[in-house]
């Protein structure tokens, strides 16, 4: 009999710290995509941050909406549509499209005032409206961009860009991560500040870009000497074959070893919840 009262204690005692399970939607563009299409990376990932979060957090699952090339605005005014469910946890890590695609930030008047989708202050009003709308007691995490070095496309070397060494149309990367974390802040809602990262610096991004010197001979230039070496995608090779990966695998999507970065700091926010 004490045998049998100890074994149902120990069940008991087992039952009651098993952590819940949690529905965790991560919201956000092509680097969240990829982490269940890996086809579209040539298997350059193998384990996105997803995948190695809920690997650190099995009694988390997750729900991938992650839309290639989105940028808040897009999410905002297709949210609706895009099913997105109700959740525990929610991340949103967007901002890297809308600064190439040169969407103003706007002010945190836009955010405060609710004041549309014009600016990336106001998708995110909406955006959180909305979840807020599907579960008011889920948790938020708002990730800022990365830095990014000059982007080329696996599949088109005519769809590229250039790094965040450079603003574009007026506008900083940097200013669009502050503009995200100052919603954070005003909110009262974790950022997990991924640009200001110091394991994610330009120098870290690629270990080079291989781009014809003077001579027109091939080089592997580190950053950041390869700025403003001209790259033409109709005549010259790939710039960064599989031994220039380093913490992305194209300039901007980050590799195995980049998501890892992510998914540490993830895990140690959402261990808070």
């Amino acid at each position: 009999m004490k045998k049998l009262t100890l074994l149902l204690l120990t069940v008991c005692l087992l039952t009651s710290f098993k952590a819940k399970e949690l529905t965790w939607v991560a919201i956000g563009d092509s680097i969240t995509y990829l982490n269940d299409h890996k086809d579209e990376t040539q298997n350059r990932l193998t384990r996105g941050y997803l995948t190695q979060v809920t690997e650190k957090l099995p009694n988390i699952h997750y729900i991938n909406k992650g839309y290639n090339g989105w940028t808040s605005g897009g999410i905002a005014d297709s949210f609706d549509k895009l099913n997105i469910p109700k959740g525990d946890i929610y991340t949103i890590f967007l901002g890297t499209n809308d600064w190439w695609q040169g969407r103003p930030i706007g002010t945190i008047d836009d955010y405060k005032n609710n004041a549309g989708n014009n600016t990336i202050y106001g998708s995110f009003r909406i955006i959180l409206d909305k979840i807020k709308a599907l579960n008011p007691d889920a948790k938020i995490i708002l990730m800022t961009p990365l830095q990014r070095v000059d982007f080329v496309y696996l599949f088109d070397k005519n769809n590229n860009a250039h790094g965040s060494y450079r603003d574009n149309k007026g506008q900083t990367l940097e200013a669009v991560a502050n503009a995200i974390a100052s919603i954070g802040k005003l909110e009262n809602i974790p950022v997990d500040d991924l640009y200001h990262d110091s394991d994610f610096t330009l120098d870290k991004l690629v270990k080079f870009k291989r781009v014809k010197d003077q001579s027109g001979q091939y080089a592997d230039l580190p950053y950041p000497k390869f700025i403003d070496v001209p790259f033409n995608p109709a005549t010259d090779d790939y710039p960064y074959p599989k031994e220039a990966i380093d913490l992305t695998y194209d300039g901007l999507h980050p590799s195995d070893k980049g998501c890892a970065i992510i998914a540490k700091s993830v895990v140690k926010i959402m261990k808070k919840f």
